[in-house]
């Protein structure tokens, strides 16, 4: 398992700077956003060339909705998110997070034919057997990331996710698993990363308060205990805030990690 940290919490000139200091701070890797990453793919191709710090992750960034009624919005998204996989394969990344909806259901409720999410499941597995292919081809994974429910209604934890996976039937749409969103979601956090098993590519790091790890009562322990035993060898990189110094408190939240992955 590799740490990685995303670029905002980790301040610098440019991003080579940064790359520097993570590596100081004992990072293995990256994310960035997407939202400007074709503008920045020279800057970042650059800055990554020869570094021990690589780019883990490219956390969306993209326009539109996938599950939008509008078939302008749908496709709005669906060509930026080929866009920034594309760009990420080519950077290295090992994939693009993607969050199908934020807040309720915009699909239309046409019971008893149908609900809103029976609606928008089926659209979701259609429009990720898509971006699977282009994702297969760009050598940059699809990773869908579940939300709590105060930020989606969609996918909430992991099974919600894994049942897409399944059913899309491609091994380029996987899916990641985030601390802060199990703490809220999940039973047993350690048990349900056993049973999403090898779709879990990668995982965000936030405790409970959405702060730093060691500033809340998530059991990390026990949920790379949980990540070890399905050989999860991918990066899990930080998402969260930082109530100190980030001098001071990014090298004593990786001393922190480390420990917990070695208990």
């Amino acid at each position: 398992m590799k740490l990685a940290c995303q670029e905002g919490l980790v301040s610098g000139r440019s991003l080579s700077e940064k790359l520097d200091k993570l590596a100081a701070y004992g990072f293995d890797g990256i994310e960035i956003w997407g939202h400007d990453l074709a503008e920045r793919e020279k800057e970042v191709t650059k800055a990554l060339d020869g570094h021990d710090v690589k780019l883990g992750s490219v956390c969306a960034g993209y326009g539109g909705c996938l599950l939008d009624p509008d078939p302008a919005v749908r496709q709005e998204a669906i060509d930026d998110i080929k866009t920034l996989l594309d760009i990420g394969g080519r950077l290295g990344a090992v994939g693009l997070i993607v969050v199908p909806v934020f807040g309720p259901p915009r699909l239309p409720d046409v019971s008893p034919l149908r609900t809103a999410v029976d609606l928008e499941k089926d659209l979701l597995i259609e429009i990720c057997k898509d971006l699977g292919n282009h994702a297969r081809k760009a050598k940059c994974l699809v990773l869908l990331e579940p939300l709590n429910r105060y930020e989606t209604h969609l996918l909430c934890r992991l099974d919600d996710a894994a049942a897409i996976c399944k059913e899309v039937k491609k091994s380029s749409v996987r899916m990641m698993a985030d601390f802060f969103h199990m703490s809220i979601e999940e039973v047993d956090i350690a048990a349900s990363l056993k049973e999403a098993g090898s779709l879990v590519k990668h995982v965000h790091l936030a405790d409970s308060t959405r702060l730093l790890p060691g500033y809340g009562h998530t059991d990390f322990r026990s949920g790379f205990a949980a990540l070890k035993s399905i050989r999860f060898k991918g990066y899990m990189a930080l998402e969260c805030g930082n109530p100190g110094k980030e001098e001071v408190e990014l090298p004593k939240t990786v001393e922190y990690l480390r420990s917990q992955i070695s208990g």
